[in-house]
């Protein structure tokens, strides 16, 4: 798919469809390692589950329903920026996450991105070390409704020139 079609089509999905088809996880993951990091430290790591809703609020249980499966994502600490803070960490997970569901629209998957989680709970699932920083639960599978384009900002809102 032409690239700027991409970033126009994906869309937050909040409604699956029940289906038998699986995305295909270990491509889309490894697309998403192309993303750069801070001096290519390759922080990121995805733990993959299809029992995830459990650690997940009602409303968000009842979101992700019918979807295929879920990656959680993590970083692991102290590596990215000289260890000085873990801003780069998450900052270099952002982008991989972005590669991540950009990559999954790429393959005909739809994709919620969620933070709110029982993190401990999922900690405890996956056996997560202390020294990775969970950041986000994407729920993946194809859509169960029309996804419409919400309005943006006005660029001026958004940008400012000097």
């Amino acid at each position: 798919m032409e690239f700027k079609n991409l970033i126009m089509e994906r869309r937050s999905c909040r409604k699956y469809a029940a289906s038998a088809e699986a995305a295909p996880i270990e491509e889309i993951i490894r697309e998403a390692q192309m993303a750069p990091s801070w001096k290519n430290t390759q922080t990121a790591r995805c733990y993959v589950s299809k029992d995830l809703a459990k650690f997940l609020p009602e409303y968000n249980q009842g979101n992700t329903k019918d979807c295929s499966t879920f990656i959680l994502t993590t970083f692991v600490k102290g590596l990215s920026g000289n260890g000085v803070n873990d801003k780069w960490g998450a900052y270099d997970l952002g982008i991989h996450d972005a590669y991540l569901i950009l990559a999954a629209k790429n393959h005909g998957y739809d994709t919620l991105i969620m933070g709110m989680r029982d993190e401990e709970g999922i900690r405890e699932y996956f056996n997560i070390p202390e020294s990775e920083e969970i950041m986000s639960v994407i729920a993946i599978g194809k859509a169960g409704c029309d996804m419409i384009l919400r309005e943006r900002k006005p660029l001026s809102e958004v940008m400012k020139e000097v």
